[in-house]
């Protein structure tokens, strides 16, 4: 670790300026990182809205096909359930990814004092007060890591809400797929019904694919720590 080799006096100006360039490539990953969750996350929402909207769409088809589409209705009210599921869980990884978002700066600035008080310890070797110098640098590598140990506990909490997400979207296959089974007995509706089956499962493998990058993101930050 740099701090232990500057306590020890062992650590030369050059190892350090190339730390400080290194960890602010990698904080500046860590924001692009959360930037493109934040995204992807929006993308999810829109398209829970539409399964939504999809629901309320063959709703209304089954309710004017009767006893045609009798199968579809209940499943009109599973398709809306999912939607609700999916929506209600990205607002709460939103909240996850703001925090995150929000700890991202908070170890940019305590990793930045950090690394001033590191350098300046390294610049006054062996003058007199060089010693008082190693609170404040410990102070600082505390509350770095302090910030460290949120930030993953919440990548943590944020990849088990993401595999939570994923649930939804494997239903909403099933259903998409039962929901074709039902359209075909729908006569002159059959048509309406695909279509609401066809929109189902194509916003369930643009859901799926959206979280996996956000949880691929998430992984690439957990590895860059």
């Amino acid at each position: 670790m740099l701090s232990v080799c500057i306590i020890e006096g062992s650590m030369v100006s050059s190892n350090v300026l190339s730390g400080l360039k290194m960890k602010k490539n990698q904080t500046k990953s860590q924001f692009v990182a959360v930037a493109s969750i934040a995204a992807e996350l929006s993308a999810v929402m829109d398209v829970a809205k539409e399964i939504s909207l999809a629901a309320a769409n063959a709703k209304a088809i089954a309710f004017r096909a009767g006893e045609k589409a009798k199968g579809f209705q209940p499943i009109t009210d599973f398709i809306n359930e999912l939607a609700k599921d999916t929506i209600e869980l990205v607002h709460a990884i939103n909240a996850h990814a703001l925090q995150l978002y929000q700890l991202t700066v908070d170890e940019y600035r305590m990793t930045e004092a950090f690394n001033k008080f590191e350098l300046a310890g390294v610049l006054a070797k062996g003058a007199t007060y060089e010693s008082s110098l190693r609170p404040a640098l410990l102070r600082a590598q505390q509350k770095m890591q302090e910030c460290l140990r949120q930030f993953n506990s919440h990548i943590a909490q944020l990849l088990d809400q993401l595999g939570e997400v994923m649930h939804p979207a494997r239903a909403a296959r099933v259903i998409a797929a039962n929901s074709r089974i039902e359209a075909s007995q729908a006569g002159e509706y059959l048509q309406s019904l695909q279509a609401v089956a066809e929109s189902v499962d194509n916003a369930a493998q643009v859901i799926h694919d959206n979280v996996q990058r956000c949880r691929s993101a998430l992984s690439f930050i957990t590895l860059t720590e």
